[in-house]
């Protein structure tokens, strides 16, 4: 996807661009040939999409999710809005978003597609690539510069990795992900609330699901590897309906397809990277093949995204290439690390605390002071999701915040004084007083 937008970019600029894909055409096959795990467009996202004149065409296929639905063991709910009134994140399936933004793409004079080729030879000082068909028939292809959006598992990076001075960092955390599904109603009706993120928070684990035009949802079963109960320990398909009766009863209720999908949907595993330079030679990495993250926070689209859109910027600015891509990296290395950190934090705040009643009580607190000094207090989530502040920037404040609720939280009177003139004239003082 960062791969098509970048193409745009470019071409609107007036460079004629090439694009190479190892798979084939998704728009073609009859069944999607990749991860289909819902993405959520965020304000980012959006920006980026704007920047090319295409962000209507992706809001055709998205749905406005505008808060949080939790699911107790019991099938209770509880509610927590993701920023102020009319603030949502997009849904949209990941096969329909990478499908419009080829269609996109390949109606751009000066952009070529081309599909089934594999990249097997990279000379970065030449921008050159040896590309491979499916007959096994190689062919070499020259450029003036070469981007590397080719994901967390990069050809491009591989050959980086082989450079002097080259840091790679690559960290799979101990959780895997299985994709499920609850099918649309009678006539398309939903079953759940529509226009919401629902989360099933277990502690070390969590189930999610995220709306679909068709009335469907998207299941994601965020689950250990290891341990107990993990994937491992659920060595049977009667083992894996028992756990979900006592655990997700209300989702298993809604999953007639349960069983089949269990059975022959994979686990797939997730990966950090870090990496640095993202310039080498005559070739860049952009997206995931420079900084991959877990799927937390909903960014690595967006983060992949901004990185078209920041690039084109600089583009704009700089009077010579080298200068770019420099400042490129520069500027874009803090925040993808940044936001891999931010990522993983989300994870515990998603599966372990949104349910917890001291958590849900410090929102309240934050949303309240962030309604009434909205210049002095802007939630984190708000930062990196509804906002464009660097991801760097966030997570510092962030950090800051998290030093002031916590002085907060540690009142013996919390409970009763929360939404009092004293906290909230104690909250605003420490904002004074540490940024």
């Amino acid at each position: 996807m960062v791969g098509s937008l970048l193409s745009i970019y470019l071409a609107k600029k007036g460079h004629s661009v090439r694009v190479f894909e190892r798979r084939a055409d998704s728009r073609k096959a009859s069944i999607y040939q990749g991860r289909s795990i819902n993405l959520a467009l965020s304000n980012r996202g959006w920006r980026a999409l704007e920047g090319v004149g295409v962000a209507e065409d992706i809001k055709r296929i998205s749905i406005p999710m505008y808060r949080r639905v939790m699911h107790d063991t019991k099938g209770n709910l509880s509610y927590q809005p993701y920023g102020k009134d009319g603030e949502a994140i997009y849904s949209v399936s990941r096969a329909l978003l990478n499908q419009k933004l080829l269609d996109i793409a390949e109606e751009m004079p000066k952009v070529s597609l081309q599909f089934e080729r594999k990249c097997v030879g990279v000379d970065l000082e030449a921008a050159k690539l040896e590309l491979e068909d499916p007959n096994g028939l190689r062919t070499e292809v020259q450029a003036d510069f070469v981007f590397g959006s080719d994901g967390a598992f990069s050809a491009v990076r591989s050959a980086m990795e082989r450079t002097d001075r080259f840091n790679y960092q690559q960290e799979y955390i101990e959780h895997g992900y299985k994709e499920l599904s609850i099918p649309a109603g009678p006539d398309g009706s939903f079953l759940m609330e529509k226009e919401a993120l629902h989360i099933w928070p277990r502690g070390d684990y969590m189930l999610i699901a995220l709306p679909n035009p068709d009335g469907t949802f998207t299941c994601t079963l965020f689950f250990p590897y290891e341990g107990n109960p993990s994937f491992s320990s659920l060595k049977t398909l009667a083992e894996a309906r028992t756990f979900f009766e006592e655990v997700f009863p209300d989702a298993l209720a809604l999953m007639p397809d349960f069983d089949e999908e269990w059975t022959h949907n994979p686990n797939s595993s997730l990966c950090i990277i870090r990496c640095y330079p993202w310039v080498k030679g005559k070739m860049a990495l952009i997206g995931d093949a420079a900084h991959a993250i877990v799927p937390f926070y909903g960014q690595g689209m967006n983060s992949g995204f901004e990185d078209c859109r920041i690039l084109d910027m600089i583009l704009d600015e700089e009077d010579t290439w080298e200068r770019a891509m420099e400042r490129y990296q520069r500027e874009r290395k803090g925040n993808g690390d940044a936001i891999a950190e931010l990522a993983m934090r989300n994870f515990i705040e998603m599966r372990d605390l949104t349910a917890d009643k001291e958590f849900l009580l410090r929102k309240r607190i934050e949303a309240k002071v962030a309604e009434k000094h909205p210049q002095t207090w802007l939630p984190l989530y708000s930062m990196v999701t509804f906002s464009h502040i660097p991801y760097e920037r966030a997570l510092q404040i962030g950090k800051i915040q998290d030093k002031i609720m916590k002085e907060v939280m540690n009142r013996s009177d919390i409970e009763e004084m929360w939404d009092s003139p004293e906290v909230e004239a104690a909250i605003i003082e420490a904002v004074q007083r540490y940024l």
